[in-house]
């Protein structure tokens, strides 16, 4: 699907084989998004989920520089964009190529009564020695439990409601503290602050990105996913303070262009230690079997809408009310979170799905 959708981008002869191949393309980002995420939790060992679930955040980080690099000889051939969008069929192709060879999620199967596929999956993942003890971990998790997949309704009931309405609010913080607006128009950013250079502005935000991935995914199993996430957030609200502050302060003046790098960079690290990967990773924890696909697409469709306001609208609030007070916004939102996370987020480091599943049960 993906390489049909990228060479009908790459092919487009009107404006309107481009939109629709941009709209296939969405679709089947969208679909990825919320998918790859859930399967990577339902098939990774406890002791390194995180960590795992980190890699997927790395490897989007790693995509997004390889992204910005790609553009960069737009500026001197026209029609490059051709170009850039039929190399995106590669990691498409390898999509498609690992999943062909990759088992099904053994949770998934044991739900569905396939239990020798169940096996024979995770004696593929994790070794015939350990089939036993996953399959003994799957049949304790299932007694008592015979409930039918939840319905979309079921997800704003009450015993589910709350669950549900910190996955939602994860990715709505996560949006509204400013992580697009500074990724889409760092260049800009770095114009306004006599920064002349889109290569270094596309180099410094994409480098810092992958950075903070990198580190991350060595500290998700060690600290935690909550200690991380009010990590994340306490840095980018000081980074956003500190770049209001250099386009405010006179005296900060002749060092705002310096000021602006480091704010943006250091924004950028801070949200790929925590507020990047964690979302992803925690929900499929958190949510109980029987809602957790319908309850990560809604948290997914959420980050996506909240994408695309602050995308349409960021530089329109910025001619309204200015750089600064746009950037003290944000700053302001990423305390919020960071109190919201410290008040609501559970930790979930070294503990099964099942394990996490009993202990957010309104029964338990």
């Amino acid at each position: 699907m993906m390489l049909n959708i990228t060479n009908y981008s790459a092919t487009a002869q009107s404006i309107q084989m481009m939109i629709v191949g941009r709209l296939l393309a969405g679709i089947g980002i969208g679909i990825t998004s919320a998918i790859v995420p859930l399967y990577i939790s339902e098939i990774s060992p406890t002791e390194i989920r995180g960590a795992l679930g980190s890699v997927n955040q790395l490897s989007i980080c790693i995509g997004i520089l390889a992204a910005l690099v790609a553009g960069l000889p737009l500026a001197g051939n026209p029609i490059w964009w051709r170009t850039m969008f039929g190399i995106s069929v590669v990691p498409s192709v390898l999509l498609a190529l690992g999943m062909t060879v990759s088992p099904e999620s053994p949770r998934w199967l044991f739900q569905q009564g396939k239990i020798s596929e169940a096996e024979k999956a995770i004696k593929t993942l994790y070794g015939k020695e350990r089939v036993a003890s996953v399959m003994h971990d799957l049949t304790t998790a299932s007694e008592g439990s015979s409930e039918p997949e939840a319905r979309w309704f079921d997800l704003f009931s009450s015993r589910y409601r709350k669950v549900v309405s910190v996955g939602a609010a994860l990715f709505l913080l996560q949006q509204f503290a400013g992580i697009n607006a500074v990724v889409y128009y760092s260049t800009s950013v770095f114009r306004s602050a006599g920064i002349a250079s889109d290569i270094a502005a596309s180099a410094l935000v994409g480098a810092s990105n992958v950075f903070g991935a990198v580190i991350a995914s060595s500290l998700m199993d060690k600290q935690g996913r909550k200690t991380l996430l009010i990590t994340s957030f306490s840095g980018m609200a000081a980074s956003m303070l500190l770049l209001s502050a250099s386009f405010t302060w006179s005296v900060l003046a002749p060092y705002s262009g310096t000021l602006a790098v480091l704010g943006t960079v250091a924004y950028v690290l801070s949200f790929s230690l925590g507020a990047g990967p964690v979302p992803a990773l925690l929900l499929p924890e958190i949510f109980a079997s029987r809602i957790r696909a319908k309850a990560i697409s809604l948290s997914l469709g959420t980050h996506w809408i909240c994408n695309f306001v602050i995308g349409l609208y960021f530089l329109s609030v910025v001619n309204k009310i200015g750089m600064s007070s746009v950037y003290l916004g944000f700053s302001t939102v990423c305390v919020l979170a960071a109190l919201y996370v410290s008040g609501n987020v559970v930790e979930t480091k070294g503990r099964s799905l099942e394990e996490i599943e009993r202990a957010l049960s309104p029964a338990s």
